[in-house]
């Protein structure tokens, strides 16, 4: 609201992370309606004697009196929100990613103007691949082919945010801070995720992993883990916006490298026993000799993920620890570009004291020739004959 408040502020000067966070909206507006329709036509099936999902149904022989309905039709409804919900809480996190690995490689984000055409893209793209969800619900095969080639269509936007989050980082002078690391470590994890979701997304080869660890190992990678390291970074990074205070920085290395390690420890073994085809959503698998074997790589599995989840107490104490007794932070700690860094460090109505500042360029003017400091913050005026420039 600041950002479109402010004179001089077009779209093409927005920083990645209000992009990101318009497009979510968007993504929901579109979205939820659709599954709150279904929560109704439940609710009417289950009080009030309709059919909407119940088809024949037979219990103890006797057929009740529900018929035409279809069981199917509420998995559509329901995927239909269930697949653009991962962008919903995916892309915020890109958008943050985008942000502090420009701001911590003393860089211009790679591809700025591609990068908003790939979070377009996957927002309406995310709208359409629903039924891959659905590969085995008994979906006609042509309808299948449909869905597995819009599936498809999704890694190539996708594969634009990873190939221009590599090339910002390339050749930078990289501020390894905690922000960074989990920002870079999404990268990673975005990346190892969103391959397997290539066969996730093809409809024959879905049929062989379908609801197997596989699966949980893929959407954990890319939904899970990768929203969980963008959560962080935004914390780490705006923690001195927020409280004033800087976070402690060697709690945050440990936070980060024991969480990195768990996570891959929890999700990478999962596309083994996913591929030996041991079933999700079974409380245990000892009743099939066929997954003895699979027993101690589950332990292993069981090892990272609680010590990972133990160590989320050394976050939790550097946060609240560092908002009464952290070091006082500076105005711009980050020399960082976004407005958010020319307000004062204490919070007062309004954001900054008198009028909104007039912006003159965009977010992302790092190590620009031309300029003493390898930052320029957006109320910078331009230079005569210095020229805005939009990678």
């Amino acid at each position: 609201v600041i950002n479109l408040r402010t004179k001089g502020m077009t779209m093409t000067r927005l920083p990645l992370t209000v992009w990101a966070f318009f497009v979510t909206a968007i993504i929901g507006i579109v979205s939820f309606p659709v599954l709150f329709s279904a929560a109704l036509l439940l609710i009417f099936d289950r009080s009030f004697g309709t059919s909407f999902f119940l088809s024949d149904i037979f219990i103890q022989g006797e057929v009740l009196h529900y018929q035409g309905g279809s069981p199917v039709l509420f998995e559509h409804l329901f995927w239909f929100l269930g697949h653009p919900e991962v962008y919903i809480v995916l892309l915020p996190a890109l958008g943050i990613t985008s942000e502090i690995i420009a701001t911590n490689s003393r860089k211009p984000i790679f591809g700025y103007r591609a990068m908003i055409a790939s979070i377009l893209a996957i927002a309406f793209l995310s709208t359409i691949v629903w039924g891959h969800h659905m590969f085995v619900s008994g979906m006609n095969p042509f309808l299948g082919s449909v869905f597995t080639f819009t599936t498809l269509l999704i890694a190539i936007p996708s594969a634009v945010k990873a190939f221009n989050y590599i090339t910002t980082l390339w050749k930078g002078n990289l501020q390894l801070n905690p922000a960074m690391l989990f920002s870079i470590g999404l990268v990673s994890t975005f990346i190892t995720g969103g391959l397997t979701g290539i066969i996730l997304g093809d409809s024959t080869l879905d049929i062989n992993v379908h609801d197997t660890y596989f699966v949980v190992a893929h959407f954990h990678l890319v939904m899970g883990i990768s929203a969980l390291y963008g959560f962080f970074a935004g914390v780490y990074h705006w923690f001195p916006k927020m409280f004033g205070k800087m976070m402690n920085k060697t709690l945050g290395y440990v936070h980060f490298w024991v969480t990195a390690v768990c996570a891959y420890g929890v999700f990478f073994p999962m596309h083994f026993i996913g591929m030996a085809g041991l079933p999700r959503r079974y409380y245990t698998n000892s009743a099939f000799p066929l997954f003895d074997e699979l027993a101690d790589v589950n332990v292993l599995i069981t090892i990272f993920a609680i010590v990972g989840a133990v160590f989320q107490v050394v976050f939790f104490w550097n946060f609240f620890y560092s908002i009464f007794y952290g070091k006082k932070a500076s105005q711009n700690p980050w020399k960082s570009n976004t407005l958010e860094w020319t307000t004062p460090v204490e919070h007062i109505h309004g954001n900054w004291p008198g009028e909104i500042p007039e912006v003159h360029r965009w977010a992302y003017d790092y190590s620009k020739p031309g300029h003493d400091e390898d930052f320029v913050s957006q109320i910078t005026p331009m230079k005569d004959g210095e020229e805005e420039l939009h990678h």
